[in-house]
């Protein structure tokens, strides 16, 4: 790499090239010279700590948690994706904190009995690789909420499309997409059904292969006539009874808990013995 010999100005303010004897002067260059060598010094330096130190610069570790995160399904214990008791610091209404038990975990399977016809139609560009669900109930045991994570066979680019698509046409909102529930006999939820369902979210992830979902409803069976979005039912002033009970405080909730927990797990499933 070569440089131009940076102009020496001369002290008379005339703003002119100072030179000596026809060479302009070396004091200024050797040290744009030294400039430059210090810049590179500390580039270099800069990547040998980035290297060091793990600093994800390229993204290549997050493309590693993307593929690692793909076999989580059967490479990690179900009460590391679903704890049996999930705290929800400030994730009920007005900051209250919550508390989750964790009180049925399905089978893991497939798709094609688990979700309703649309929304397995409109989650069907991602692939289904495998799906796990755990059913929780509130600390009143008031309240049954089905968090489920499905693992796609999508790369990151499909992830990303289909996340995009939710967005912009807000099907996390349609009544008609809501997550079926998991209804375990012989627990608080044996009758949480799909005339149960009160509030729900649906959440495709892009750095991991996954979409996190959480539907939610009364733990006593009642039938739910007009069920609403999380994100809807969450907003100041809703007056559904959804929102009135703060049944999208418990989809949302769980279902950000779950999902932190995913990624946590994602990450450290990347990382290299020391």
């Amino acid at each position: 790499m070569s440089f131009a010999e940076p102009e020496a100005y001369d002290d008379g303010g005339g703003g002119r090239p100072r030179t000596v004897g026809g060479r302009r002067t070396r004091p200024r260059t050797l040290a744009a010279a030294a400039c430059v060598v210090l810049g590179l010094g500390l580039i270099g330096g800069a990547v040998t700590g980035s290297w060091l130190t793990g600093d994800d610069t390229d993204g290549a570790g997050s493309r590693g948690a993307f593929t690692a995160a793909a076999g989580l399904w059967h490479s990690v214990p179900v009460d590391q994706l679903f704890p049996p008791t999930v705290q929800g610091d400030g994730a009920g209404p007005g900051g209250a904190d919550r508390t989750w038990t964790r009180i049925a975990v399905a089978p893991d399977t497939g798709c094609k009995d688990a979700f309703d016809p649309l929304l397995r139609k409109a989650l069907a560009p991602v692939g289904c690789l495998r799906l796990l669900r755990a059913t929780y109930t509130d600390a009143t045991r008031s309240h049954v909420t089905t968090v489920g994570l499905l693992f796609a066979k999508a790369d990151a680019a499909a992830m990303t499309s289909l996340q995009a698509r939710f967005q912009k046409e807000g099907l996390d909102r349609r009544t008609d997409l809501m997550p079926r529930p998991y209804a375990a006999k012989g627990t608080a939820a044996e009758g949480f059904g799909d005339a149960q369902r009160a509030s729900w979210t649906v959440s495709v992830l892009t750095d991991v292969p996954v979409v996190v979902y959480a539907v939610s409803g009364f733990a006593d069976g009642r039938i739910v006539t007009a069920p609403q979005a999380a994100a809807d039912a969450m907003k100041a002033g809703a007056t559904t009874a959804p929102a009135q009970a703060g049944l999208g405080h418990e989809a949302q909730g769980l279902a950000d808990r779950v999902e932190r927990g995913l990624r946590k797990t994602a990450v450290s499933a990347t990382e290299k013995p020391s």
